[in-house]
């Protein structure tokens, strides 16, 4: 998106920058990022390299195949790198790359905001789900 600056990013500054809302960086990464799992990966990845089972038990609810999918994806968006150790039997560990540390750091005032809205998040949702029963 060359040519937009300043803090406050319209979708008339994307569009004026040439690209449409189809094929928009910002409706592609966070169709990528956004879900359950990829922040909370990155989250754990962040504080050091794990193995796939580390990381299993770090975010205990996640199926071992959605962890799979999830770990390939962010490999494939360079966010995430994997080594393989030949070792008996192989020993795989997952870090996050410069890439994923950068967009680790960038979304930190979302996950602050979110850990500091949950209560209120919570309460809104309740009285609204109230009112419409």
């Amino acid at each position: 998106m060359d040519g937009i600056s300043g803090t406050v990013i319209t979708l008339a500054d994307i569009r004026a920058s040439g690209w449409s809302l189809d094929t928009c960086p910002v409706r592609s990464v966070l169709a990528q990022v956004a879900g359950k799992w990829p922040l909370l990966i990155l989250c754990a990845l962040h504080e050091r390299p794990h193995r796939f089972g580390s990381l299993r038990r770090e975010i205990s609810d996640i199926s071992q195949r959605m962890l799979t999918m999830t770990l390939r994806e962010l490999q494939r968006q360079g966010l995430v790198t994997r080594t393989v150790f030949p070792t008996v039997p192989p020993s795989v560990e997952y870090a996050a790359t410069d890439l994923g540390r950068s967009l680790y750091a960038s979304a930190l005032p979302l996950i602050h905001w979110a850990v500091s809205n949950h209560v209120a998040r919570q309460a809104a949702c309740e009285r609204f789900d109230k009112q419409a029963s």
